[in-house]
């Protein structure tokens, strides 16, 4: 998956090194291999168990970070890039599909695995201007589900099952992810509900 020595050393730095990876994942112009931060999470997860959560929180700190460079540098003018990186025709269809559901286009790219095109619709949310403050909740509270799942298998399965976890992840993660974000969608429709309650009552 990486250059033996490159990995070594992004694996040596443990916390730092997700940081540095989770930007990579998300930006348009540095590309981590696909993967590469649910792989160290489980890894380093089951290397130091009592470790787990911050493990998860420095990789979700990283891909939030990431996300957001790309989401500014998008909205200041990066349609031409995103144009050029995803085409003419997807990019169309991406700005009439987040215009209807930005919200859930971004709950759900922020819990899918590769090969799932997140980075196209990070620079979307930027083109359109979508609210920065929502895009961020959204984005963290995606990603923070993800890697606390994934690094909570690794703490929990240890070394063995995390290395079969690293190699036949991307399946792995969509039953996951599937199981979070039903249970994600679930909080939302809950949420609309109550709200239109509250706003009839009033």
């Amino acid at each position: 998956m990486m250059g033996g020595s490159f990995w070594r050393w992004i694996r040596h730095l443990g916390g730092p090194g997700l940081i540095l990876l989770g930007v990579a994942d998300n930006t348009p112009f540095v590309s981590a291999p696909p993967g590469s931060v649910d792989v160290l999470v489980i890894l380093l997860s089951a290397a130091n168990h009592e470790l787990w959560g911050y493990y998860a929180l420095m990789a979700t700190v990283g891909e939030v970070v990431g996300g957001y460079l790309t989401y500014r540098l998008a909205e200041k003018g990066g349609q031409e890039t995103l144009e050029k990186k995803a085409g003419k025709s997807l990019a169309g269809r991406l700005y009439r599909q987040f215009e209807k559901r930005g919200l859930l286009m971004l709950f759900a790219g922020s819990l899918l695995p590769p090969p799932f095109p997140f980075t196209s619709l990070l620079m979307t949310a930027g083109v359109m201007q979508y609210p920065q403050r929502r895009f961020l909740s959204v984005l963290t509270i995606g990603r923070s589900l993800r890697f606390f799942a994934v690094g909570f298998l690794g703490r929990t399965y240890g070394q063995e099952v995390a290395a079969f976890f690293s190699r036949h992840y991307q399946p792995m993660v969509y039953v996951l992810i599937t199981l979070v974000f039903t249970g994600g969608i679930g909080f939302l429709v809950y949420f609309a509900l109550r709200r239109r309650t509250a706003e009839k009552k009033s």
